[in-house]
Order: structure tokens, then C-alpha cells, then sequence
């Protein structure tokens, strides 16, 4: 792959991870129940269902991780490796585990949604599980491939 292919994906990832961090930060003070209740800035992130966000967002952050080690080990021609297998392997056990935090989000935001309509809130939660479900089957076709093309390819020491 092409060095300048690598940087310009690489920065995507980046950019991509410091747009969630971002978000991250600043929605819990315009979601619903913090817009109107002028809570302060800890009170904010005291509501478990922010919480529950967090914590699964450690995931996502894991797996842009290892997707721009991926990318570098593109850039340095070692794709077909055994850490570049790890790596998918590490994205799909985090997209996974997206897709478990999501259903436990929606789980909550069904059980507490007292007079707010929840179907922005689980549709939201759908769209995210559905593209985590689609990352993780990539993730592990692409683990496959690359892991029987290592299995495979002689060992030169």
C-alpha cells in the first residue's frame, strides 16, 4: 500500500477518534434532561446511562487504536503477519462488545424513558449496532483470510 494512502487513512482515524472525544464531551450538556435541569458540570456525568456511554466508548477507542496499527503495518508491507492478525482479531472482540454496551444502553433507556419517547434513543442504539455487527463480520473474514495466508506463507528468519 502506498505510504501516502496509510498517512491520509491514518489521519482519518485520528480525526475520526478526536470528533468522538469531542462529542463525547460536549452532548451530555444538550441531551434532554441536562438542557432544561441547568445541571452543573458533575451532575451531568453522574446519570448511569452517561456512564454506560463511557465506559463502552473505550471499545471504540481500542479499536481506532488498532486499526491505525493496522494501517501502519500496511504502510510497512507486514499486513500479512501474525500481530496484523491480532489486531482484527482485537477489533472484532471490540465491536462486540460495542454491540453488548449498545443493547444495555437500550435496555435502559426502555426501562427509564418515564414521559420521553424512546425511539430516537433506540434508533440511534439500532444504527450503531447494526454498523458494529457489520465491522466485526469485515473484522473476522479479514482475520480468517489473513490468518490462513500466514499459516500458509513460509517462515523466512
Amino acid at each position: 500500500m502506498k505510504k501516502g494512502s496509510t498517512i491520509f487513512l491514518q489521519a482519518v482515524i485520528a480525526a475520526l477518534g478526536i470528533g468522538t472525544f469531542a462529542l463525547l464531551l460536549w452532548e451530555p450538556h444538550i441531551e434532554g434532561v441536562n438542557a432544561h435541569a441547568h445541571a452543573t458540570f458533575f451532575e451531568v456525568y453522574l446519570d448511569p446511562f452517561i456512564a454506560l456511554v463511557y465506559i463502552g466508548s473505550i471499545a471504540f477507542f481500542v479499536a481506532l487504536y488498532q486499526a491505525f496499527k493496522l494501517l501502519r503495518y500496511a504502510g510497512e508491507n507486514k499486513i500479512f503477519s501474525q500481530p496484523a492478525v491480532k489486531a482484527l482479531r482485537t477489533i472484532k472482540q471490540c465491536a462486540l462488545a460495542i454491540v453488548a454496551f449498545v443493547a444495555t444502553e437500550e435496555f435502559v433507556i426502555l426501562l427509564n424513558h418515564g414521559s420521553d419517547d424512546p425511539a430516537g434513543g433506540v434508533f440511534v442504539g439500532i444504527l450503531i449496532t447494526f454498523g458494529s455487527i457489520v465491522i466485526a463480520t469485515a473484522a473476522a473474514v479479514f482475520e480468517r483470510i489473513l490468518q490462513n495466508s500466514v499459516d500458509i506463507s513460509p517462515r523466512t528468519t
